[in-house]
């Protein structure tokens, strides 16, 4: 990508060098990351999601980051994992959902042996501690995870096997990077990075996804490795490192707000404390990650100064993205479609922001098809337009009317300097 102010005297500066970072998010994470780059992919022209020059991914965004390493197109991908009507990849939502049956067998064999142990330890010193104290050690018998991943590792060996694909880091023609936590360090690890590319790419995507509590640690080599996310949220920085000049970013996880999703006219305000546990936890883990990751960004303008850093992610308000089941498919393709247009919606209403930034790479927004209607999936029932055409409909209005005021404001400026 050759600017044309670029060219002075026979002279021209090299091509940005253009990455993405995928964060992670669960399942309904990455389904929001796939509707995310629908809409970047067919709204920003100058920029080939399946010929950037470095991918990061994180956790789900490993997922995504490493089918596009491997030229499936955010289309195909979303006809396997949404729409799952491909011949060639059939996938089944139910990988992710399936018991880690061995690794419940395994911790339910070391019963015995510890509650033994237990009791030994008690009755040998019954004044040294106390009850609890002694009995703490079956403990270490509560499984690490509640689902098995194994699946969705054999599913991605199979479809990076096939012609024209790979699952070795090293034969890819484009720079991939999956980041995990080493669970015994806790220190990152950047598979596809030297040392680390050896590692099957199905393998390093099912460590990097690996969530706590949710999915058993991934054993590589006699270490153990979890969710890339405890460490660093989008691991921008690895791409930054490799050269990009220019990083787009999706993030699906922001803590709720819901006093601003009420001033917006979301509905009743949401008392998070009634949805139990689950909710509570989920506020909690994406306030941390996300406020860290704001941390990172602000970093970045000044260790990477001659470098853009683009992030697009849901608003505070969206309880559509909150509110979703993480690990429920049912509503895979609306939010895919949610995500899709939201992702437009943000285009149009920052393009005087991004605009001159992409520019600056060869890449220049597509107003023209933002402005149409557009769908990942039939919208219209009955004549009746959903939330989100309104929605797109209602921003290009707006941002009309405020273009219109500006150059409006600008004529009647540059008349009062003439006339002084």
């Amino acid at each position: 990508m050759v600017r044309s102010s670029d060219r002075v005297k026979g002279r021209v500066s090299p091509p940005s060098r253009v990455g993405l970072a995928l964060a992670g998010g669960g399942p309904l994470g990455g389904i929001y990351e796939l509707g995310a780059l629908l809409a970047l992919s067919e709204s920003i022209e100058g920029v080939d999601f399946n010929e950037l020059d470095v991918y990061v991914g994180v956790s789900a965004g490993g997922f995504i980051a490493a089918g596009l390493a491997n030229g499936l197109t955010p289309e195909r991908m979303r006809h396997m994992f949404i729409e799952s009507d491909t011949a060639e990849e059939p996938f089944a939502p139910e990988l992710l959902l399936k018991p880690a049956f061995r690794e419940y067998a395994m911790r339910a064999l070391s019963v015995p042996p510890l509650l033994l142990a237990s009791i030994w330890n008690y009755l040998a010193n019954p004044w040294g501690q106390s009850f609890f104290e002694s009995f703490q050690r079956l403990s270490r018998a509560i499984p690490t995870g509640i689902f098995n991943i194994t699946g969705i590792e054999r599913f991605l060996s199979r479809t990076y096997s096939a012609a024209g694909r790979s699952n070795d880091f090293r034969t890819l023609r484009r720079k991939l990077f999956l980041v995990a936590t080493d669970l015994d360090s806790g220190e990152s690890v950047v598979f596809g990075s030297p040392g680390w590319d050896h590692v099957p790419i199905s393998t390093a995507v099912q460590a990097s996804a690996a969530l706590p509590g949710m999915f058993p640690p991934v054993e590589i080599e006699g270490h153990h490795y979890v969710d890339g996310a405890l460490k660093k949220t989008l691991h921008a920085s690895v791409a930054l490192k490799e050269g990009a000049n220019l990083v787009l970013c999706v993030n699906p996880l922001v803590p709720f707000d819901s006093e601003l999703a009420v001033k917006r006219g979301a509905g009743q305000r949401h008392r998070l404390v009634d949805g139990g546990l689950p909710v509570v936890l989920a506020q909690t883990f994406r306030s941390i990650i996300h406020s860290r990751m704001l941390v990172g960004l602000s970093k970045y303008k000044t260790d990477y100064r001659n470098a853009d850093v683009v992030l697009f992610e849901p608003n505070s308000d969206d309880a559509e993205m909150f509110f979703t089941n993480m690990f429920s498919y049912s509503s895979r393709r609306h939010l895919c479609e949610h995500a899709y247009q939201k992702t437009r919606t943000e285009l149009y209403r920052r393009r005087h922001e991004l605009g001159p930034i992409l520019a600056r790479h060869g890449i220049r927004i597509r107003l023209d098809l933002l402005k149409e209607k557009r769908s990942l999936i039939h919208h219209d029932v009955g004549g009746r337009a959903e939330p989100e055409d309104t929605l797109l409909a209602a921003s290009h209005r707006l941002g009309d009317a405020l273009d219109e005021l500006k150059d409006l404001l600008k004529r009647r400026q540059d008349r009062a300097r003439k006339a002084a």
